[in-house]
């Protein structure tokens, strides 16, 4: 008679970061980022966006600031260098999927309108659709984003090059 004890306990060890709130379901965190942006931009024929690591490094820099002080804000801009578009979000620590947190951003096309950047918003609050129209941005080519936990929330920052939401400019 076969003993299934070992294997069972086998499945369970290799189960159990995931079961515990583990990080090997977010091992491919970026890798998973980057194909939630990737499929807003393929459902309205935007090109696909490329990862970069000195975006990642920069939305770094950011998420832990965001982290350390609980503050909720876009960061301010460098002068001198080139600007990066910015998506912020935050939530409960390690509580949604990297695929949640864009969706975040995402849900803002309810109130998007095609046109000229910034009179995209069926309610004429930009702020409304301005996290999905640099989302969509059909200038932008890279993204690089960062996590932070702080105190109370988890932060989440991407960066974009080219950036988006420039007066004038149709996002998509």
């Amino acid at each position: 008679m076969l003993n299934h004890r070992p294997l069972i306990a086998l499945g369970l060890m290799a189960a159990s970061p995931l079961l515990m709130g583990g990080t090997v379901a977010r091992a491919d965190f970026n890798q998973r980022l980057l194909a939630a942006h990737n499929s807003e931009r393929a459902a309205i024929g935007v090109p696909p966006l490329a990862w970069n690591a000195q975006l990642a490094a920069d939305a770094r820099v950011w998420a832990n600031e965001l982290a350390a002080t609980g503050r909720f804000e876009h960061s301010p801009d460098e002068p001198g260098q080139e600007p990066q578009g910015e998506n912020l979000w935050a939530g409960t620590p390690r509580a949604f999927s990297p695929e949640a947190m864009v969706r975040l951003w995402s849900t803002e096309k309810r109130d998007y309108q095609p046109g000229v950047f910034p009179n995209n918003s069926r309610s004429g609050e930009v702020e409304n659709v301005g996290h999905y129209t640099q989302l969509i941005w059909r200038a932008s080519r890279h993204v690089g984003c960062a996590s932070a936990v702080g105190r109370n929330e988890e932060f989440l920052v991407c960066r974009y090059s080219e950036a988006g939401n420039v007066i004038g400019q149709r996002p998509a």
